[in-house]
């Protein structure tokens, strides 16, 4: 039975490796060897640097984000036998979090004009 399996299972592998290899289209064409597939001619160096207040709002959201993951056990949490000690984990932990997005925003960190 397992040298059925493996047989089988060898089978239908080397064939859809052969499809994937012959079936896709292999002919090039002008925009396929272009630099850029979406059509439009490079304008510049692609090496621009970017803001940092980009970088800094995308961990603003990752920190955000993780503050949900973290704080997203805490209405099960609440039928433990001593429920006060998660919130008062759960409330420590949404200070902090309110206080450093309160001292970013007033020292302008948010802001995306220059």
């Amino acid at each position: 039975m397992t040298l059925i399996t493996v047989c089988i299972s060898t089978a239908l592998t080397m064939a859809l490796m052969m499809i994937a290899f012959w079936l896709p289209n292999m002919t090039q064409d002008a925009e396929k060897l272009s630099p850029y597939e979406c059509g439009f001619d490079p304008l510049g160096s692609a090496r621009l640097p970017f803001s940092v207040r980009f970088f800094l709002v995308a961990i603003l959201f990752l920190l955000f984000d993780l503050e949900i993951a973290l704080l997203l056990p805490a209405p099960w949490a609440s039928q433990l036998d001593a429920p006060s000690n998660l919130i008062t984990l759960a409330t420590i932990i949404l200070l902090l979090l309110t206080i450093g997005l309160m001292y970013e925003w007033l020292q302008g960190g948010l802001d995306w004009a220059e």
